[in-house]
């Protein structure tokens, strides 16, 4: 054999070796898919495709369960308030089997008018689906039910079923969610919030009841109890609602946690719903937790975030300063402060005083590019936090590796970038809590149908600061409430630390900024010796005022107030 023919020979033999390795992988992977499948239809939902089987040839009945109650708690865990509960409410449905033709007509006539619905509606209903069991009507008023009793109509019956009901109505909607019914088979289960988070827990597990007796009995849902304080919660909805009025605004979030532990106290958006009358929202954009959903460019209380990383670093101290020429060249662009007057030399902390961009890509430069980036993801933002809510954003990091020192110039104070509010208080928990970052978390606890309890607590994210970067930034933002751009937010009594931020709109259609359009965000804590709250007031795009001391900062004052009150927190000035 000649030595070309040899290599050939080895080769042809490896490529066929590589085909029967990689067609043995693919058989491997089939069967574990199969094997997968089987045990979830065997062994984790076993029980309710064999409830639904033994529905579907008539041997059965299910029972349903009864759905897990939602309650809030107050800051002590002493009290709790009901938010979401279970109703008997009537149903009246057509059994066709027992009804003429003439019945039928005669019924869908007799009912059209006490239905709402047209008479060839309910006939169509009667005659298309079972012949058993044909809902026409849900959530019966008592007075319809008694008018459709008097007419005494073949084949004609009421029947009951629970109903979700949110005794508070408004309060929390975002949070809760509610229970609606799916294309699936006409039922019902959780949709936005904790109710389609905590669906599987909620719904429980109905039961199957044979003709000779009951085979398996239903298991009720759980119970589930929230880390929203009802007064807190009940304030802050108060107030945002008042404050987005007063400024003509779009919208606006606010969230209130305890720095210490993540423990979520409020979390409000406007406009809300009431989700016992969830179809009647004016827009279906209302179901959505934009506390946690909608990103934007934060603006200026990412400066704080920026100073941080400087303090830790050592870079810079609260008496260090820079020459402010109200302006600074970074690539081909000129960043401007919002009032581009030269102020000479300034020191960090005036920079977060008077929120002086140049002073926050000073900066930014001085601690370099990949230590920066390194904060940015430390700090846990362009990923979700975790909070056991669905459809929370990731925000948006994409400049932050992009080679021109431009980009990161803008996000030293906050643009070029997006940000939820929760990402932005988690954050903050590492400055609140002496450089320790923890998750926000909105369950308290889990209580099960056999009364064992699933108890949640803190999670600590690591230690993004050292403890006196985090005390110094602290007393920092106090300044910033004491004598710069956030004193609309203080509360008399008491220091509190915080920062404004007014962040410019991008234009959806073309690139650049609205300039008729911001978002005002002030962020803050307090007491500042012990911290006992964390806030973030939003506001979205007011119309009467263009920064974030004059809408986010004074709704921040009127909240902060409650809350020290509140909580018997005696002043500490």
């Amino acid at each position: 054999m000649r030595p070309n023919q040899k290599t050939n020979s080895i080769v042809s033999t490896y490529s066929y070796s590589i085909r029967i390795f990689f067609v043995l992988g693919l058989i491997t992977l089939f069967i574990a898919a199969v094997a997968a499948k089987l045990y979830n239809l065997q062994i984790v939902d076993h029980e309710t495709y064999l409830a639904l089987a033994a529905s579907q040839h008539g041997e059965f009945t299910l029972i349903p369960a009864k759905r897990g109650e939602i309650y809030l708690t107050n800051e002590k865990k002493s009290q709790k308030v009901l938010v979401a509960t279970n109703v008997a409410k009537p149903l009246v449905y057509a059994s066709g089997k027992q009804m003429s033709e003439s019945d039928k007509a005669f019924a869908a006539g007799k009912l059209a008018p006490i239905l709402g619905m047209t008479k060839s509606e309910i006939l169509d209903k009667i005659t298309g689906g079972s012949q058993n069991y044909v809902p026409l009507k849900r959530q019966l008023s008592d007075e319809d039910e008694q008018k459709i009793k008097d007419l005494g109509l073949t084949g004609i019956h009421f029947d009951s079923e629970d109903v979700r009901f949110y005794p508070q109505n408004n309060l929390a909607s975002q949070v809760l969610g509610f229970v609606g019914f799916t294309d699936k088979n006409d039922t019902k289960e959780g949709r936005y919030g904790i109710e389609r988070e905590f669906e599987k827990q909620l719904a429980g597990r109905a039961g199957i009841a044979s003709e000779t007796g009951t085979a398996q009995g239903p298991l009720d849902g759980s119970d589930v109890y929230l880390t929203l304080d009802p007064a807190i919660q009940f304030k802050s909805q108060q107030v945002l609602e008042a404050t987005v009025k007063k400024h003509g605004a779009d919208s606006g979030s606010v969230i209130v946690v305890d720095p210490n532990t993540g423990a979520i106290l409020a979390m409000a958006n406007y406009p809300d719903f009431d989700p016992n009358n969830y179809g009647k929202a004016a827009n279906v954009a209302y179901y959505n937790n934009n506390a946690i959903y909608s990103d934007y460019e934060p603006g200026s209380i990412f400066k704080a975030i920026t100073m941080a990383a400087g303090l830790n670093e050592n870079a810079v101290g609260p008496q260090s300063t820079y020459v402010d020429t109200g302006s600074i060249q970074v690539d081909d662009r000129v960043i401007k402060n919002s009032d581009p007057t030269p102020r000479g030399v300034q020191t960090m902390t005036q920079v977060l005083d008077e929120s002086l961009n140049t002073g926050a890509v000073y900066v930014q430069q001085l601690i370099g590019r990949d230590k920066f980036r390194q904060y940015v993801h430390k700090f846990g933002f362009g990923k979700p936090t975790g909070v056991e809510l669905p459809g929370e954003g990731n925000g948006d990091l994409g400049q932050l590796d992009k080679k021109g020192d431009i980009f990161l110039a803008n996000m030293s104070f906050g643009q070029g970038m997006t940000v939820t509010p929760i990402q932005m208080i988690q954050a903050y928990t590492a400055i609140a809590n002496g450089g320790v970052m923890v998750r926000p978390y909105v369950v308290d606890k889990i209580v099960h149908p056999d009364g064992s309890t699933e108890q949640k607590s803190k999670a600590e994210l690591g230690h993004i600061l050292d403890v006196k970067a985090a005390s110094t930034l602290s007393a920092m933002l106090v300044d910033v409430v004491e004598n710069g751009h956030g004193k609309k937010a203080a509360v008399p009594g008491y220091f509190i630390g915080g920062k404004t931020g007014t962040a410019q709109v991008a234009y959806k259609d073309r690139s650049g900024y609205d300039p008729n359009k911001n978002i005002g965000t002030f962020i803050g804590f307090g007491p500042m010796d012990d911290p006992s709250f964390l806030m973030l007031v939003r506001i979205n795009e007011p119309k009467d005022v263009a920064f974030a001391e004059s809408s986010a900062a004074p709704a921040f004052g009127e909240i902060a107030s409650f809350i020290l009150n509140y909580l018997q927190i005696p002043p500490t000035r």
